[in-house]
């Protein structure tokens, strides 16, 4: 599919949101967006959503950079920090060893900058309030910013427990020193912002707008929201009616999914939309800070070489299982093209004689080197997909809530789905049976991991499971690790409003 037809290229095109488009400083000269009703009743309100879907993309601090990575990855026994030792060392303490600092600015970026991304989606809410704005496209724009507002505060709520709920637009910055409301209170803002996108956003948006925000993609966010809370039923009702929607299909072969090919396939249900040219840059870092480091004369300076995987990843695999290999690339062996590589052999690791710094590197954004050459970006691969709701998700979803709620033959059924997709034909990944709800739980945590290797799941999988103390207990990990700390210049700023996690004196 032709990526100058996606929405990242329109919101970068056709509509200037001076304020929130960092890639987009060639439209500086236009009128702010909020300078005059006229300009937002023409198009405003939807050129503040196109902003959300750009500020979503690029901000360091929402899903495509480090303290994403570090607080969804490098917390799971699935991987590590990476790189060279002395690059970001800060890092190693409190997300690989659990040793949480309330001054550290990984947490401290996460934080801000899911609030800006509600902030944005609050005052477009407002905006179109404000005006009266009620035709279709205005009700869609609003499930749009609904449904950032919700990402976001799922985020918050799973990551630091109790937050400040804000639900309105902020003016002046005393307005945003509000104290934290419970966690119910947060899931009750969640629920009701998601129950209004997956009612008014479309099912599909044809190849008009590929990648923007659909009711799939909501339905499939709130089964995760109820699945974190334990609402097995919930969380079946909406897996299901994502399955039935018939919008979406597992993307064979697995390792597809993830090269230029496989992006907005029949199993994306949402992707941050990324593209790059030899004259413009409309991506993220995501890939980039992945994939292989070393010197740019040993033809292997990729990217940062951040976010590695674990020697524990690569042993949870089953005998023969091709997602080992669709995951993975080895120091010192083939990347392998039977499995997206290409034909390129990678140099050993420091600790084997080489020159790598890690073993092990994630192959889920690994770049086609022909690509970069054409591209001339030897050193970053800006423009692959960040692919955050596969379809495989919501058929795993579906599994676990279907076992949990005494329905094991349909856990069975959806298993199987997706472990006939995984091996394609050949001899490998067993059938699995139905036996009891306890064996088919432990066979749906397995392919939950191996499924989603390298994709930042694990660690809040293990956290409502009810294992992370036992499985990431030998890195250091306590119960009160499952909530961070709340940025202490935060803390700070409040003068007394905002307190602690109880936890973190």
């Amino acid at each position: 599919m032709n990526k100058l037809r996606k929405i990242i290229i329109i919101i970068c095109l056709a509509v200037p949101i001076v304020t929130m488009l960092g890639s987009c400083n060639k439209f500086l000269d236009r009128k702010p967006l909020t300078s005059t009703l006229d300009d937002l009743n023409q198009g405003g309100l939807e050129g503040q959503i196109f902003g959300l879907y750009s500020f979503f993309r690029t901000s360091y601090g929402n899903v495509s950079s480090l303290p994403h990575l570090g607080l969804h990855g490098f917390r799971s026994d699935d991987a590590v920090k990476g790189s060279e030792p002395s690059d970001g060392a800060e890092w190693v303490a409190p997300m690989d060893q659990f040793k949480y600092d309330k001054s550290f600015p990984g947490a401290r970026d996460y934080w801000d900058d899911h609030y800006k991304l509600i902030n944005f989606a609050n005052t477009a809410l407002q905006t179109a309030d404000s005006l009266k704005l009620t035709s279709d496209a205005d009700l869609i724009n609003l499930a749009e910013a609904r449904f950032f507002r919700a990402f976001a505060y799922f985020d918050l709520v799973r990551t630091f427990g109790e937050v400040p709920k804000i639900d309105f637009r902020i003016y002046e910055a005393s307005q945003a020193n509000v104290p934290k409301s419970p966690i119910a209170v947060i899931y009750t803002l969640i629920d009701q912002d998601l129950q209004f996108a997956e009612a008014t956003l479309p099912a599909s948006w044809g190849s008009k707008f590929v990648g923007r925000l659909t009711s799939g993609a909501a339905r499939t966010l709130h089964a995760k929201a109820y699945l974190f809370r334990g609402n097995f039923p919930m969380t079946l009702a909406l897996s299901q009616a994502v399955i039935n929607s018939n919008q979406y299909a597992l993307y064979s072969p697995y390792w597809k999914i993830f090269k230029d090919e496989g992006e907005n396939s029949s199993e994306s249900i949402l992707e941050v939309q990324n593209e790059v040219t030899l004259t413009d840059d409309y991506g993220s870092v995501y890939a980039t800070t992945q994939n292989v480091r070393q010197s740019t004369a040993s033809g292997w300076n990729l990217g940062w070489g951040w976010n590695t995987p674990t020697e524990s990843l690569v042993n949870a695999y089953e005998p023969g299982d091709p997602r080992k290999d669709a995951t993975i690339l080895f120091a010192g062996q083939s990347d392998d093209p039977a499995n997206g590589g290409y034909g390129r052999t990678l140099p050993k690791a420091q600790e084997d004689g080489g020159i790598l710094f890690s073993r092990y590197y994630n192959k889920k954004v690994y770049a086609d080197p022909a690509k970069r050459i054409a591209l001339n970006r030897l050193d970053q691969a800006g423009w692959i997909n960040q692919r955050i709701f596969r379809y495989a998700d919501v058929v795993l979803m579906a599994a676990e809530a279907a076992n949990e709620t005494g329905n094991g033959k349909l856990a069975e059924t959806y298993l199987e789905q997706v472990r006939a997709r995984a091996r394609n034909g050949a001899s490998v990944l067993p059938f699995i049976p139905f036996t009891s709800k306890e064996q088919m739980r432990a066979a749906i945590k397995q392919e939950r991991r191996v499924e989603f290797g390298m994709e930042e799941e694990r660690f809040f999988d293990l956290v409502r499971w009810g294992d992370a103390v036992s499985v990431l207990g030998p890195l250091g990990y306590q119960d009160k690790n499952k909530y961070y700390p709340i940025p202490q210049s935060f803390i700070d700023k409040s003068g007394g409003v905002l307190k602690q996690n109880p936890d973190y004196p």
